[in-house]
Protein backbone atom coordinates (compact mmCIF):
# COMPACT_ATOMS: atom_id res chain seq x y z
CA UNK A 1 0.00 0.00 0.00
CA UNK A 2 1.60 3.42 -0.76
CA UNK A 3 1.46 6.14 1.95
CA UNK A 4 2.30 10.06 1.63
CA UNK A 5 2.92 12.39 4.41
CA UNK A 6 0.84 15.57 4.08
CA UNK A 7 0.38 18.66 5.92
CA UNK A 8 -2.60 19.64 7.59
CA UNK A 9 -4.30 22.40 5.54
CA UNK A 10 -6.03 25.67 6.78
CA UNK A 11 -9.27 23.76 5.78
CA UNK A 12 -9.14 20.30 7.10
CA UNK A 13 -11.11 20.57 10.36
CA UNK A 14 -13.96 17.98 9.60
CA UNK A 15 -11.18 15.71 8.67
CA UNK A 16 -9.00 16.71 11.99
CA UNK A 17 -12.42 16.31 14.00
CA UNK A 18 -12.72 12.68 12.13
CA UNK A 19 -9.63 11.39 13.32
CA UNK A 20 -9.47 12.87 16.49
CA UNK A 21 -12.41 11.18 17.34
CA UNK A 22 -11.38 7.77 15.67
CA UNK A 23 -7.69 7.96 17.61
CA UNK A 24 -9.59 8.84 21.29
CA UNK A 25 -11.71 5.25 20.61
CA UNK A 26 -9.11 3.44 19.42
CA UNK A 27 -6.26 4.82 22.49
CA UNK A 28 -7.80 6.79 24.87
CA UNK A 29 -4.80 6.78 27.07
CA UNK A 30 -2.59 8.22 24.55
CA UNK A 31 -4.23 11.73 24.41
CA UNK A 32 -5.19 14.55 27.19
CA UNK A 33 -8.54 14.71 26.02
CA UNK A 34 -11.50 12.07 26.49
CA UNK A 35 -14.04 11.35 23.04
CA UNK A 36 -16.96 12.62 24.97
CA UNK A 37 -14.68 16.23 25.63
CA UNK A 38 -13.65 15.86 21.98
CA UNK A 39 -17.06 14.86 20.66
CA UNK A 40 -18.75 18.01 22.25
CA UNK A 41 -16.56 20.56 20.49
CA UNK A 42 -18.38 23.27 18.16
CA UNK A 43 -16.46 23.81 14.81
CA UNK A 44 -14.71 26.86 16.19
CA UNK A 45 -13.11 24.84 18.22
CA UNK A 46 -11.72 22.37 15.08
CA UNK A 47 -11.04 25.25 13.23
CA UNK A 48 -8.74 26.73 16.20
CA UNK A 49 -6.71 23.63 16.08
CA UNK A 50 -6.18 23.95 12.38
CA UNK A 51 -4.85 27.05 12.42
CA UNK A 52 -2.26 26.25 15.44
CA UNK A 53 -0.89 23.58 13.41
CA UNK A 54 -0.10 26.07 10.90
CA UNK A 55 1.41 28.81 12.59
CA UNK A 56 4.88 29.28 12.52
CA UNK A 57 6.62 26.99 15.31
CA UNK A 58 4.19 24.08 14.29
CA UNK A 59 3.65 21.58 11.93
CA UNK A 60 0.57 19.39 11.54
CA UNK A 61 0.79 16.11 9.29
CA UNK A 62 -0.96 13.47 8.55
CA UNK A 63 -0.37 10.05 6.93
CA UNK A 64 -2.60 9.20 3.89
CA UNK A 65 -3.54 6.25 1.60
CA UNK A 66 -5.54 5.86 -1.95
CA UNK A 67 -7.48 8.42 -3.53
CA UNK A 68 -9.13 10.71 -2.48
CA UNK A 69 -6.88 9.99 0.66
CA UNK A 70 -8.03 8.68 3.80
CA UNK A 71 -6.25 10.18 6.93
CA UNK A 72 -5.02 6.85 8.38
CA UNK A 73 -2.10 8.52 10.92
CA UNK A 74 -1.57 12.13 12.40
CA UNK A 75 1.55 14.06 14.20
CA UNK A 76 2.04 17.33 15.64
CA UNK A 77 5.33 19.09 16.13
CA UNK A 78 5.37 21.99 18.49
CA UNK A 79 8.41 24.68 19.51
CA UNK A 80 7.23 25.41 22.99
CA UNK A 81 10.95 26.44 24.25
CA UNK A 82 13.85 27.40 22.35
CA UNK A 83 16.32 24.48 21.37
CA UNK A 84 13.57 22.04 21.64
CA UNK A 85 10.44 20.50 19.66
CA UNK A 86 7.52 18.72 21.28
CA UNK A 87 6.15 15.48 19.63
CA UNK A 88 2.51 15.05 20.21
CA UNK A 89 -0.53 13.74 18.45
CA UNK A 90 0.54 10.17 17.13
CA UNK A 91 -1.43 8.16 15.97
CA UNK A 92 -1.87 5.12 13.43
CA UNK A 93 -4.84 3.58 12.43
CA UNK A 94 -4.76 0.06 13.67
CA UNK A 95 -5.00 -1.60 10.21
CA UNK A 96 -1.76 0.03 9.30
CA UNK A 97 0.37 0.02 12.36
CA UNK A 98 3.47 -2.44 11.77
CA UNK A 99 7.01 -1.94 11.18
CA UNK A 100 6.54 -3.51 7.71
CA UNK A 101 4.02 -0.95 6.68
CA UNK A 102 5.97 1.77 7.72
CA UNK A 103 3.90 3.98 8.39
CA UNK A 104 5.18 5.66 12.01
CA UNK A 105 8.32 5.61 10.34
CA UNK A 106 7.51 7.96 8.09
CA UNK A 107 5.39 10.12 10.00
CA UNK A 108 8.26 10.60 12.36
CA UNK A 109 11.14 11.33 9.66
CA UNK A 110 9.12 14.17 8.48
CA UNK A 111 8.26 15.62 11.97
CA UNK A 112 12.18 15.07 13.17
CA UNK A 113 13.42 16.63 9.37
CA UNK A 114 11.25 19.33 10.49
CA UNK A 115 12.39 19.97 13.85
CA UNK A 116 16.43 19.70 13.02
CA UNK A 117 15.76 21.74 9.88
CA UNK A 118 13.07 24.21 9.93
CA UNK A 119 12.48 24.71 13.79
CA UNK A 120 16.04 24.63 14.87
CA UNK A 121 15.93 22.15 17.25
CA UNK A 122 18.20 20.27 19.15
CA UNK A 123 16.72 18.05 20.82
CA UNK A 124 12.52 16.57 20.24
CA UNK A 125 10.77 15.83 23.05
CA UNK A 126 7.58 13.26 23.62
CA UNK A 127 5.41 12.08 26.93
CA UNK A 128 4.41 8.30 27.03
CA UNK A 129 1.75 6.85 28.96
CA UNK A 130 3.49 4.64 31.42
CA UNK A 131 1.15 1.54 30.21
CA UNK A 132 1.77 2.36 26.65
CA UNK A 133 4.52 -0.21 26.53
CA UNK A 134 3.62 -0.51 22.64
CA UNK A 135 4.83 3.42 22.06
CA UNK A 136 7.61 3.34 24.10
CA UNK A 137 9.27 0.63 22.13
CA UNK A 138 8.63 2.52 18.78
CA UNK A 139 10.29 5.50 20.23
CA UNK A 140 13.19 3.36 22.03
CA UNK A 141 14.25 2.03 18.86
CA UNK A 142 13.68 5.29 17.07
CA UNK A 143 16.79 6.28 19.23
CA UNK A 144 14.50 8.16 22.09
CA UNK A 145 15.40 7.82 25.55
CA UNK A 146 13.65 8.21 28.80
CA UNK A 147 15.16 11.75 30.44
CA UNK A 148 13.34 10.45 33.86
CA UNK A 149 10.99 13.04 34.40
CA UNK A 150 7.33 11.82 34.63
CA UNK A 151 4.46 13.68 35.43
CA UNK A 152 0.89 12.66 36.40
CA UNK A 153 -1.51 11.90 33.64
CA UNK A 154 -3.98 14.56 33.00
CA UNK A 155 -7.08 12.26 32.83
CA UNK A 156 -6.13 9.93 35.97
CA UNK A 157 -2.98 11.70 38.21
CA UNK A 158 -2.80 8.05 39.77
CA UNK A 159 -1.17 7.37 36.06
CA UNK A 160 2.22 8.98 35.13
CA UNK A 161 3.67 10.44 31.66
CA UNK A 162 7.19 9.44 31.55
CA UNK A 163 9.20 11.93 29.12
CA UNK A 164 11.23 11.02 26.15
CA UNK A 165 14.00 12.33 23.96
CA UNK A 166 16.00 12.49 20.75
CA UNK A 167 18.74 14.23 20.49
CA UNK A 168 18.79 16.22 16.70
CA UNK A 169 22.20 17.12 16.76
Amino acid sequence: MDYRIERIGAADWERLREVRLAQLLDTPMAFLETHETALAHGEEEWRARVRRVNEPGSLGLVAVTGTPGEWIGTMIGLTPEPGAALLVGVWVAPEHRGRGRGVTDLLLDAVVAWARDEAGARRLLLTVHEDNARAAAFYRRRGFDFTGTTKPYPLDPAARELEMALPLD
